[in-house]
């Protein structure tokens, strides 16, 4: 499947995702860095929520409207206060754009109601991303499907059976080009609570392509996740972490972005294919395995023995799997120390 020019798949590294979320601060200016340092630093594209306090939840104070885990980061936010600061204002995605189209960057946005999914498509954004708690809103997903363009969807929380149902409704509205991504939806998440051996399970089981939405910290996970042929990476990304914000705590900066690119790279170029035997660039260094070398000058018809044929290196004798079967063998000419053994060395009648 491609995004624009991009081609997402097994033939092309992870593509990488920086989800910029909360973390402008309500600052359009610093909005803008961000899509400047992730650009900077190796993403392919930048992702943006869209949705205002009002269509995410009720500007109530009562139970189940306020965060009460005692391990959230949120611990004790009212939901509408919180979105209300997180929410990227829907003037801003126009500059935004605008700006990652500058660098060559692709941007887009994960929508939460029907009008955000209007006004993503007034903008033409090239694709669109589920979040995980919405990966059960099949009315949503049938909606941004419609759009034909490529959906990426989070799967959080969602057994088997709510991922089948999400991708049989974006499926049967239209959409071709479907990326589930494996997510833990607990921020940050911890490495025992991944279970990204599901990535390629996933990809038998829905048949489409695979990534991993990451909230782990550091890049370890998505580079064992690419080792198991993930192929979109995502991950929150600010400017410091010191510099605070919703997501800042379980978001890469620019640096560790830069990693993340190199070493996911790294592990995508390793893969290969099935392979056994020297490679090409290993041809040279058959030179260096051991073979059966002549220890000590030697004249006709003397006998081999452990004294004077040794396994050493280099290879340019046979193999050592043949020292059993020379040793008390003569030999047939006068031969230098230093001389590869072979069989054409021997006596006559006794070469194999």
């Amino acid at each position: 499947m491609k995004i624009l020019d991009r081609t997402i798949g097994l033939c092309q590294r992870p593509y990488l995702i920086a989800e910029m979320s909360g973390n402008h601060n309500q600052s359009l200016e610093r909005a803008l860095a961000i899509v400047d340092a992730a650009a900077a630093h190796g993403a392919d594209a930048i992702k943006l929520q869209t949705y205002t306090a009002d269509t995410m939840t009720l500007n109530l104070r009562m139970p189940g409207f306020t965060i009460d885990d005692p391990k959230s980061l949120w611990a004790g936010r009212q939901l509408y206060e919180l979105y209300a600061e997180a929410h990227t204002p829907w003037e801003w995605h126009a500059p935004i754009m605008e700006r990652a189209a500058r660098h060559g960057v692709h941007c887009f946005s994960t929508p939460f109601d029907f009008s955000s999914v209007d006004f993503l498509e007034s903008l033409n954004v090239p694709a669109y991303k589920i979040a995980s708690f919405e990966n059960t809103d099949l009315p949503l997903i049938r909606r941004v499907a419609a759009t034909g363009k490529p959906i990426i969807m989070s799967t959080g929380m969602a057994t088997a059976g709510e991922i089948d149902e999400a991708v049989r409704a974006a499926r049967d509205a239209g959409c071709r080009d479907i990326v589930l991504l494996k997510c833990t939806s607990t921020y940050p998440a911890s490495a025992d609570n991944t279970n990204i051996a599901t990535i390629p399970h996933m990809r038998t089981l829905f048949g489409c392509e695979v990534g991993l939405s990451d909230h782990t910290l550091g890049c370890g996970v998505a580079v064992a996740a690419t080792a198991l042929r993930a192929t979109v990476i995502e991950k929150h990304f600010t400017l410091h972490r010191a510099d605070g914000g919703v997501d800042s705590s379980f978001s890469m900066e620019p640096q560790e972005l830069r990693q993340l690119r190199e070493e996911t790279e790294r592990a995508w170029q390793a893969l290969g294919q099935v392979s056994y035997g020297p490679t090409a660039a290993e041809m040279r260094s058959l030179a260096f395995r051991r073979s059966l070398y002549i220890a000590k000058d030697l004249q006709a018809g003397e006998v081999l023995t452990s004294e004077n044929l040794r396994c050493v290196r280099p290879g340019f004798g046979l193999a050592p799997k043949h020292l059993g079967s020379l040793l008390g063998l003569s030999i047939g000419q006068d031969v230098k120390a230093g001389t590869p053994m072979a069989w054409s060395l021997l006596g006559e009648g006794q070469d194999s």
